[in-house]
């Protein structure tokens, strides 16, 4: 599984000195996390810390700030991985998965109707519906979406779940695989088990042991360190030295989450606006409680973080933070994405009152 990765000089030279700048308001990676505040008015009002792990495909680690060993929950970060058995075992091709339907397994999206017809879609084409998934119901994330399913009288379905996408994944590699549908969320399901496999091998991490909780939308969800899971997208990202079969899902997987970044999230989400702004120079996923992932191709490197109190603020500014210090964000993403990153707090009635930016104080 291990390879050995080789930087061009220009690129590993820009990383060196963007990670040793002293001038840089991101602190120099150390043992200490790094520091989110929020201010309001002149004084700092809140704080997260963050710990965060940059590692290459050879398992190096070229950046890391915290305790990047401590086992965390992955969460929705980990649904590009989680959809590898789909490719990889032959049932995107055998049932005509598109590259939307594909993007839509990866997904934590807002329940918009672009989702929940591509959805709704797929289960048709399989001859399985709604009934089928076991996620449960939950309501579309936009309130513009919530207020237009209440006035037409109507109620949230499994579809409307942000995991439907991955779920209907999970079903249609049951089918293939000749395996029941009813209970492939159960840890002991042969889907759960070609999934948990997948993950440990290109994480080079051993879930035997590993705590296991149950996901939001019932899945299983392994703990691992934030090192491997920067290493399992660093390998995702620049699969070449990874078997035949799983290098191409991981290129599949990671082209159509970049040719259909909505798929991903949707109107408003930080993961949608930085892959169309980037261009598939980076691949981005969040996962709850404070979790997010980049991989990026170019360099061959996996970026995985968390923000210890499960706080998206403080995951979203920091995922910018440490990719404009690796030289990933231009004026272009930069734009793109301040409103998720870098926003202006306001009231209700408008007034900036604060703001969200890297701590130039070490963490405590």
């Amino acid at each position: 599984m291990r390879r050995k990765t080789h930087f061009r000089t220009d690129t590993k030279t820009m990383l060196e000195r963007a990670l040793s700048n002293p001038e840089y308001s991101l602190p120099a990676p150390g043992a200490a996390p790094f520091q989110i505040e929020v201010t309001r008015g002149p004084a700092v009002e809140s704080r997260h810390r963050v710990a965060c792990a940059v590692v290459d495909a050879a398992g190096a680690t070229v950046a890391a700030w915290g305790d990047v060993e401590r086992p965390v929950y992955p969460r929705s970060s980990l649904k590009p991985l989680q959809a590898l058995p789909l490719v990889e075992s032959g049932a995107a091709d055998a049932h005509a998965v598109s590259e939307r339907e594909l993007s839509l397994a990866c997904a934590s999206h807002n329940g918009e109707a672009a989702h929940l017809d591509t959805v709704g879609a797929w289960l048709d084409r399989i001859g399985l519906g709604v009934e089928d998934l076991e996620c449960g119901p939950q309501w579309p994330r936009r309130e513009d979406d919530l207020h237009d399913l209440v006035r037409a009288g109507g109620a949230p379905t499994r579809a409307d779940n942000n995991c439907s996408g991955k779920h209907t994944g999970m079903l249609t590699t049951a089918l293939h695989m000749g395996v029941p549908t009813a209970g492939y969320t159960k840890l002991d399901h042969p889907v759960q088990r070609a999934i948990f496999a997948a993950i440990g091998e290109i994480a080079d991490c051993d879930l035997a042991d590993a705590p296991v909780g149950i996901d939001g939308c019932s899945a299983p969800n392994p703990g691992m360190p934030l090192h491997n899971l920067a290493l399992a997208f660093a390998r995702f990202a620049a699969p070449d030295g990874l078997p035949p079969e799983r290098a191409a899902a991981c290129r599949r997987i990671a082209k159509a989450m970049s040719a259909e970044p909505f798929m991903v999230a949707g109107t408003g989400r930080l993961c949608t606006a930085l892959m169309e702004s980037a261009a598939g120079r980076i691949v981005a996923k969040t996962g709850a409680e404070g979790v997010f992932i980049a991989a990026l191709p170019e360099q061959g490197l996996g970026v995985a973080l968390k923000a210890e109190d499960g706080a998206t603020r403080a995951a979203q500014a920091g995922l910018a933070a440490v990719l404009d210090r690796l030289g990933m964000l231009n004026d272009a993403v930069q734009t793109a994405i301040a409103a998720y990153t870098t926003p202006p707090l306001t009231n209700w009635d408008g007034l900036e009152i604060g703001e969200v930016r890297i701590s130039a104080e070490p963490a405590f």
